[in-house]
């Protein structure tokens, strides 16, 4: 029986099929992040790194499983229909997102402006519930189900602030191409992560709409991660300097709540 050398393909084959494994999960997470409409190919190429040819042909392979699909009309991929097939596997509610029902409820009440409770999957964030107030103008820019890179929004910054520095600033340089089809930049997301820190909570004072604010803060696991972020979103002009102090006390309680819940 042949023994493997040191430089034998037995080492390098697992590396090979970690990295091809890696590369087709960031072609997926880019195609998350453009729901039912798709992305265009070229996009997926910007956004990942990847050459044109490595794209393509985990994106063909990816088709041949059903995990992605073409739109015929537009020449866009999406995620394809056994992806939510896949999901049902784990139909029961993460314990985050038990805990935080109440808080949502409690929060959206008091302050009459849409809740978003925001996850953490990878360098994107997760929409995974909204509640929408009873203000007559409600801002509904996130959908349940939208992926964003971190630093993007409001829950993103507060999510990247939360973390050491140094995995922070790993995650915006990843996320670097991905940041131009949302008009911002590393330099200005990491700027908006330092002022988190400083202030205890994330803010975007110009939201993913234009004329709105959102201030988020994180939730943290019983290991000490930022696992998540709760999130107000408003009209700018309800969302003044005392008002944004007023709501900041509301999310701190909340999220002090639903931390203490997942902790136990």
């Amino acid at each position: 029986m042949d023994k493997a050398s040191p430089g034998s393909t037995r080492v390098t084959e697992p590396r090979q099929g970690a990295q091809a494994i890696r590369r087709a999960l960031a072609v997926l997470r880019i195609l998350a992040a453009g729901r039912e409409d798709g992305v265009p190919l070229a996009e997926v190429v910007r956004a990942t790194g990847l050459t044109r040819p490595t794209v393509h042909r985990i994106v063909h392979v990816l088709i041949e499983e059903g995990i992605v699909e073409r739109h015929e009309r537009t020449g866009r991929y999406a995620i394809g229909n056994q992806v939510p097939e896949l999901a049902l596997a784990r139909p029961r509610p993460s314990r985050l997102l038990v805990a935080a029902g109440p808080s949502l409820r409690r929060a959206s009440t008091e302050v009459g402006d849409t809740m978003f409770l925001t996850v953490r999957t990878g360098n994107d964030t997760l929409c995974v519930d909204r509640r929408i107030g009873a203000y007559p103008i409600q801002v509904l820019s996130i959908e349940v189900g939208a992926r964003r890179p971190l630093g993007v929004s409001s829950a993103g910054v507060a999510i990247l602030a939360a973390l050491p520095a140094q995995d922070a600033r790993k995650i915006v340089a990843a996320n670097e191409k991905r940041f131009e089809s949302y008009r911002t930049d590393v330099a200005t997301v990491l700027g908006e992560v330092t002022a988190a820190r400083r202030l205890g909570y994330g803010r975007r004072e110009i939201g993913l709409v234009q004329g709105t604010k959102s201030i988020s803060t994180w939730i943290k696991t019983p290991d000490g991660r930022p696992a998540a972020a709760m999130t107000v979103s408003a009209v700018r002009t309800r969302l003044g300097p005392r008002r944004e102090q007023e709501i900041v006390e509301i999310l701190l309680r909340e999220t002090g709540i639903i931390e203490q819940a997942i902790g136990g």
